[in-house]
């Protein structure tokens, strides 16, 4: 069978037919390298008559393992699928099995998943008598797997870390107790099989001689573990060809060891390089925004992406007065793609936070503009702020049985089971709700009595809280009198500080609906909880179009899309805080916005907001250090503009831009930042029955009824097409008709 090469780049066929010897292919983004796999699998076969069963290609995940597998039965016929071709756990749990029983273990073991795990900590919390409040599942179980992914001798790495010994004694105990159920996490699936290869040579050397080729995609990606594996399993034939690119390394906060794609060449002596550097993907704008940013990394390989689509849109970068501005600048040019019959789903946009989301969401929701956060859940459906919600919600209305049955127990009080069924058939008996039930529990037994009672009182000085406090900080306080933090920490300690984060988000919108509510006679939280309940439950579905893609910039990777908004590009939140005195962690946070710009194919915008609102007050903001460093590939705000422009030949939006310079063909997009933050910058207001009004995606219509005044305001609007929609009206895009 004759495989036809011609498709292939230079570099690309060099990679597919360079098959004796260690090689490495610095793929960058967009380059073709799962092509370049896929179609070095098949040479191997058809060329080079290698067996199939000869061949082991480890991917990390299951969904590029699919479709890797596809494509090289695709290229080498039935043989294509004797490819040993895994996840890096999926080849360990399938080696495993055929060869455990040499560590004494029986080949039918079981491999524990989160849950399994949880239960088997709560245990081991329990038998050594740990405070769960200091030392919960979920933080032992984060510190166990940070120990394996870091390290092949976790024991010594927790020493390494100064853990105390409760965290060593229910390390040991853990593993004890695994060993015993004769099970394995996924961690220990790598790790054993490491010990298994030290332990047993000979087991090893069977491996090494089956494996005459081996193929590692997203080596960029490996921990510790994962390299030994590799290097070990390569030793005998040393045909190892690693696909990677160094500048898309971004999950150094989960294990991955940067040093095993950059120190290649010293592990491997003799090693062949190949560097893709044609990008398939992005205009020749992109990727010089791109490039200028990451040639500023110290600890990478040089390599430089160039592309045949020359004379690419220009780069637009925007600066709104606040982060609302900033979304609803978003929504326009989304909005006018659409008119120009763009899907919406060839848009993403991309964020540092999972708290960003919130106010991306709300505007989009309130131009209907269909949208999904990919990877993740909508702002408003998170369990922290469906927690804290359900707390207002109380407040709000002592008669909502399902905010009390939601955070009883949130942070946990021993209240049990059989106390909640006993309040469940107090309140009914006295056709009572079960919070009033808890606030006179004359006929509850004494037992429950004590249980419940700092709950009551918790509630009912919340009620004075609320009536002698501004809004959001009436929230912070009441978080902090609930001690909702401290929950987060000891319940979800693998992804504490983004539940923090979006709780923060919450309390800021609080600050923002009150600085904007102007109701005098209208109930703040009752106003606030309505017009929450309107975001949580919009439909949000265009089949035909798709939807909006939302996502953190760690989701973006392997994505790409027609048009990408890279927002919230402000020092402190990208890059973060955290990595400004941390040199390494800055050149991480550099990968990811080089991620992110790469994700584009024909349009990028660059947003950022001059304002945003920080703990319930307005906070100033600088331009990201990245921005800068793109240089004369973008022009900055502030910078000599010439004539403004539209963002497409022949298009106008009202919104300024301006043209490029001759060779970089930048775009600027500009708000005016003010003095100080309007209360509803320039909003139609106080809407009354009647009132023609004009929505920028259902056209004209009349509004029926009204909940409300200001800013606070609901109103119901029948559009000529017969629909009805209840909207905000701070966030809605209505406009008055002339009568």
């Amino acid at each position: 069978m004759e495989l036809d090469l011609s498709r292939l780049n230079p570099p690309q066929r060099e990679a597919v037919t360079y098959t004796e010897g260690p090689l490495l292919v610095l793929a960058g983004a967009g380059s073709g390298k799962t092509r370049v796999l896929t179609t070095r699998i098949a040479y191997l076969i058809a060329q080079k008559n290698v067996s199939p069963y000869q061949i082991l290609a480890l991917t990390f995940t299951n969904k590029a393992g699919k479709e890797m597998k596809e494509r090289v039965q695709k290229l080498a016929g039935d043989e294509g699928s004797n490819v040993w071709m895994f996840t890096f756990h999926g080849f360990c749990a399938r080696l495993l099995s055929m060869e455990i029983d040499a560590l004494g273990y029986d080949k039918r073991f079981t491999i524990y998943d989160e849950d399994d795990q949880q239960s088997l900590i709560g245990r081991i919390i329990k038998e050594l008598n740990l405070n769960d409040k200091i030392y919960s599942k979920r933080m032992l179980s984060s510190i166990f797997s940070d120990a394996k992914n870091h390290s092949l001798h976790p024991e010594q790495f927790l020493q390494q870390a100064y853990q105390p010994r409760p965290v060593m004694e229910a390390f040991a105990l853990y593993q004890k107790r695994l060993r015993e159920a004769n099970a394995l996490d996924f961690d220990d699936l790598l790790l054993k099989t490491l010990e298994l290869f030290d332990k047993h040579p000979e087991v090893l050397q069977k491996y090494q001689t089956k494996f005459r080729y081996i193929l590692v995609d997203e080596y960029q990606d490996t921990n510790m573990a994962q390299y030994h594996i590799v290097s070990l399993l390569a030793k005998e034939h040393r045909n190892l060809c690693v696909v990677g690119d160094d500048d898309q390394s971004i999950y150094g906060w989960r294990g991955a060891d940067i040093r095993n794609i950059l120190e290649f060449e010293k592990d491997f002596p003799g090693a062949h390089v190949v560097r893709l550097e044609q990008n398939y993907r992005s205009t020749d704008k992109i990727l010089e925004c791109a490039n200028r940013v990451i040639a500023n990394n110290h600890g990478r390989k040089e390599k430089r992406l160039w592309t045949s689509q020359q004379n690419g849109a220009p780069i637009t970068v925007y600066e709104g007065r606040t982060d609302r501005e900033e979304a609803v600048y978003i929504c326009d040019r989304i909005l006018n793609g659409r008119r120009m019959g763009n899907r919406y789903d060839s848009y993403a946009v991309l964020y540092r936070t999972h708290a960003q989301s919130r106010m991306l969401e709300m505007i989009l929701q309130s131009y209907s503009i269909p949208y999904r956060v990919y990877g993740g859940t909508s702002f408003f459906n998170r369990s922290e702020v469906r927690d804290v919600l359900a707390y207002l919600r109380l407040l709000g209305n002592p008669n909502d049985d399902v905010a009390f049955n939601r955070i009883i127990n949130v942070p946990r009080r021993g209240i049990g089971s059989a106390a909640l069924d006993e309040i469940q058939a107090d309140a009914q008996s006295r056709e009572l709700s079960l919070f009033s039930a808890v606030l006179s529990p004359d006929s509850i037994s004494p037992r429950t009595q004590v249980k419940i009672a700092p709950f009551a009182k918790l509630m009912l000085d919340a009620f004075e809280l609320y009536h002698s406090k501004p809004f959001a900080e009436f929230g912070a306080a009441f978080l902090s009198a609930i001690g909702y933090d401290a929950y987060l920490k000891e319940d979800k300690k693998e992804n504490y500080e983004t539940r923090s984060e979006n709780v923060k988000e919450l309390l800021n919108y609080m600050g923002e609906f009150e600085a904007s509510f102007d109701d005098p006679d209208g109930d703040m939280l009752q106003s606030f909880l309505n017009t929450v309940a309107l975001f949580m439950n919009a439909d949000n579905v265009d089949e035909q179009n798709g939807c909006v893609n939302l996502m953190t910039l760690h989701s973006a990777k392997g994505l790409e899309f027609d048009t990408v908004f890279l927002c919230g590009m402000e020092d402190g939140l990208f890059p973060s805080s955290q990595s400004r005195f941390d040199p390494e962690k800055l050149e991480e946070e550099r990968r990811l916005c080089y991620v992110g710009v790469t994700r584009a194919r024909q349009k990028l915008y660059l947003t950022y907001a001059g304002s945003r609102m920080m703990y319930g007050q307005f906070t100033t903001s600088q331009p990201s250090v990245f921005l800068k460093e793109m240089g004369d590939a973008i022009q900055m705000p502030g910078a000599k503009q010439s004539p403004a422009t539209s963002d497409r030949p022949g298009t106008a939006d009202g919104f300024r831009s301006v043209a490029p310079r001759p060779h970089t063909a930048p775009q600027i997009v500009t708000g005016t930042k003010p003095a100080a933050v309007p209360k509803a910058a320039d909003k139609e207001l106080n809407w009354k029955d009647g009132d023609k009004v004009r929505h920028a995606i259902f056209g004209n219509g009349t509004v029926v009824s009204t909940e409300g005044k200001g800013t606070s305001q609901i109103v119901t609007v029948r559009f000529a097409n017969g629909v009805e929609k209840r909207l905000t009206a701070l966030y809605a895009p209505l406009k008055k008709l002339e009568e």
